[in-house]
């Protein structure tokens, strides 16, 4: 498939090394400079500083969209009444009420859409998440989660702690992935209580977030996002009657990838652990990419379609409105 791409900052990059047999045909940026330099690694790829121009190419079957979170929808929806499929970045819009004309348009064009919500394709979250719907863990009571980084120097005056361009801070940055990871596991989800802080950082958005949501069973997910953990951590569990499975590291910085599954014995003594780790690097998006084409072709519906990472939103939103920082 011919494939666009339409902001060309660090995940554009990553997003263009990630599209296996398909092939990049054009890029876009404001920032003209972004978009040439992106196309240098590439062969024959057209370059625009206005992405529309990108939208009228014919032969054009994807765009992905990897923008500040405060043009996500806009141009996204552009692209859909092109008649393309989309990619969009997560986590899609900085308000949930975006996600309306996104559902609309993608029905009235036939077109596939989806939010990029990659770590649902690492190995270790891919494992547990078919684990939990194969009921290797039974009836599922709970899940926890945080997820980390300390940030870097100037990290207060980057564009994702600009709430006009982000939406927020460590919440809609790294808490739409927990949230949308907790909705996989126990489905739709509400907010119990949700607190936003800024510790650290001088900056007028929240550098740490702890949040309770619940299901409607009374099933909990805790869950707690930060730009002050100074070693980046990642850690995932999912508690159910039958057993555990311990999700930690991400690859890199984050350390090795791994999955611990605990099984309950049946005379409730130490369990019986299987361990696997991941080492290579990370694949993600190449593996969501994959999983995009893969349902075009099949005319099949998207994971992490548009109405679960409205879902989030929905979430986010009413945390922010009972946090002002």
């Amino acid at each position: 498939m011919n494939i666009g791409i339409i902001g060309c900052g660090v995940i554009g990059h990553k997003r263009a090394a990630a599209l296996g047999n398909n092939k990049l045909i054009a890029v876009a940026d404001h920032n003209i400079e972004n978009a040439i330099g992106l196309s240098k690694k590439y062969e024959n790829v057209l370059v625009f500083s206005d992405y529309k121009e990108l939208l009228n190419i014919k032969d054009l079957d994807i765009v992905i969209v990897s923008t500040t979170n405060n043009v996500l929808s806009s141009i996204s929806l552009d692209a859909i009444n092109s008649g393309k499929h989309v990619l969009i970045e997560k986590p899609g819009a900085t308000h949930y009420s975006e996600f309306d004309a996104l559902i609309f348009a993608s029905e009235k064009n036939n077109v596939k859409v989806k939010v990029g919500y990659n770590l649902r394709y690492h190995p270790a979250i891919h494992k547990a998440i078919r684990m939990v719907h194969a009921d290797d863990l039974g009836e599922i009571m709970f899940v926890t989660g945080h997820y980390g980084n300390g940030g870097r120097l100037g990290f207060e005056k980057e564009w994702r702690n600009n709430k006009l361009i982000s939406g927020g801070g460590s919440l809609i940055d790294l808490g739409c992935h927990l949230i949308d990871l907790s909705q996989c596991v126990l489905g739709n989800l509400s907010v119990i209580s949700g607190t936003n802080k800024t510790y650290f950082w001088n900056m007028s958005v929240e550098d740490n977030t702890f949040m309770t949501l619940k299901n409607s069973k009374g099933n909990i997910a805790s869950l707690q996002v930060s730009c002050t953990e100074w070693k980046n951590t990642f850690l995932f569990e999912i508690y159910g009657k039958k057993g555990k499975l311990k999700i930690e590291g991400l690859g890199g910085s984050y350390g090795t990838e791994r999955l611990t599954y605990y099984k309950m014995s049946p005379l409730m003594e130490i369990p019986e652990t299987t361990i696997w780790e991941y080492s290579k690097p990370d694949e993600s998006f190449k593996n969501e990419f994959e999983d995009f084409v893969h349902l075009i072709k099949n005319n099949l519906n998207p994971w992490s379609y548009l109405e679960e990472s409205q879902s989030v939103l929905k979430i986010i939103d009413e945390i922010y409105k009972n946090n002002k920082i």
